[in-house]
């Protein structure tokens, strides 16, 4: 197994946004391979913009499939 060492603290690390089939986000290293069940969403920045990126897009946190159960949207 290959242990990666990354640093996410500093300015120069680059990371992708990914969404997963239930309209979930998070932030990955961009430049690990995307983990499967999760596609990228075309941003990659540093961590700051992602995590704006985030407050501005993920509004809802539930999982789709309870916002459906929940609300039928």
């Amino acid at each position: 197994m290959r242990t990666v060492s990354f640093d996410f603290e500093t300015a120069e690390a680059r990371f992708k946004v990914l969404i997963n089939h239930e309209e979930q986000y998070s932030i990955w290293p961009a430049d690990l391979e995307v983990p499967g069940g999760w596609t990228e969403t075309g941003v990659c920045a540093s961590k700051a913009e992602c995590d704006a990126y985030l407050e501005e897009t993920w509004t809802d946190m539930r999982p789709k499939s309870l916002r459906i159960a929940l609300d039928g949207k």
